[in-house]
């Protein structure tokens, strides 16, 4: 998903068009996350304690980076991954 938005970004670009990828670690009040973790469980509470910011993300988190994307002042971003993972990404996280 990354390089095809990367590849978009590229070949929309002179339209005016911007692609960017929100890459969301985590969240805790979502449907698929509650499949795979069972709420307040101990391995619940472990994944958040492994997370550098030390809390699981919630959709609003997820939101506010699409948000940022969609609005006028992105307009000069494209390309980009944004994680939203509280530092997932840079550590080592097993769920």
């Amino acid at each position: 998903m990354i390089v095809m938005a990367r590849t978009w970004a590229l070949e929309l670009g002179p339209a005016g068009i911007t692609v960017n990828v929100v890459a969301p670690g985590p969240i805790q009040d979502t449907a698929m996350f509650q499949d795979v973790i069972e709420p307040g469980s101990e391995r619940e509470r472990k994944l958040a304690e492994a997370i550098p910011v030390k809390r699981l993300g919630r959709s609003d988190d997820v939101a506010h980076a699409v948000m940022f994307f969609a609005g006028r002042e992105a307009g000069f971003v494209t390309g980009q991954v944004l994680y939203v993972c509280g530092g997932a990404s840079v550590g080592a996280v097993v769920i």
